[in-house]
């Protein structure tokens, strides 16, 4: 039977051996330099640490851009109260106007906490050409004079075509090289693509339905 020295000299070569071979498995994280300096090998902790990531010009044209986008979603399903007897319509309608108006709000307050200007309340009526899909001025008057079946058809295309507009800019905003990396911002668009993307999911199941 060993003594008890012996027995912790073996435990204290076996975690010495355990902590050794979880090093060799370990990945070497390097992180490259700022030009002129040399890289630099980081632990996993720095590497997943985000509380230094700073805010691009490519953020704040997306939440810039994004206000104006929710705006005229805003301005669409002002129109449901008068021109549809639908109330699964008008359901839909009102989570729509109460999620962007919170999150225009949330995005205004990011913008100023950084510093970055807010964008004009207005200039979504004359840059609809600008982020992908917002509605023409000629759709949105088709949308206003419809009543109805008719309306109904013509919002939730439109929607569709809104949110999938949305979709886009998430898309191009992650695609830009460091751009939704500030951890707010990253945040907030996963949560528009996912949230979005089941409205389109849903938008389309109704319009299929108003189409039998």
């Amino acid at each position: 039977m060993r003594s008890a020295p012996a027995c912790i000299a073996a435990l204290a070569l076996l975690a010495t051996a355990a902590a050794s071979h979880a090093a060799a498995q370990s990945p070497r994280i390097v992180q490259p330099g700022a030009p002129g300096e040399p890289s630099r090998e980081i632990t996993a902790a720095e590497a997943t640490d985000t509380s230094g990531v700073r805010h691009r010009a490519a953020d704040v044209h997306f939440m810039q851009g994004m206000i104006g986008h929710h705006a005229q979603a805003v301005e669409m399903v002002a129109l449901v109260a008068t021109r549809t007897a639908n109330e699964d319509l008008r359901r839909l309608a009102l989570r729509i106007e109460v999620s962007q108006k919170d999150e225009m709000q949330m995005m205004r307050d990011w913008l100023t906490r950084r510093g970055e200007p807010l964008p004009d309340p207005h200039a979504h009526h004359m840059a609809h050409w600008q982020m992908p899909g917002m509605l023409t001025s000629e759709q949105m008057a088709q949308l206003a004079a419809a009543r109805g079946a008719e309306f109904d058809r013509l919002f939730l295309a439109g929607m569709i075509q809104h949110h999938e507009g949305a979709l886009t800019m998430v898309k191009e905003l992650f695609a830009t090289p460091g751009g939704g990396q500030e951890p707010d911002l990253f945040d907030f668009a996963s949560d528009v693509e996912a949230d979005q993307a089941m409205e389109i999911a849903r938008m389309g199941a109704m319009l299929k339905e108003f189409g039998k």
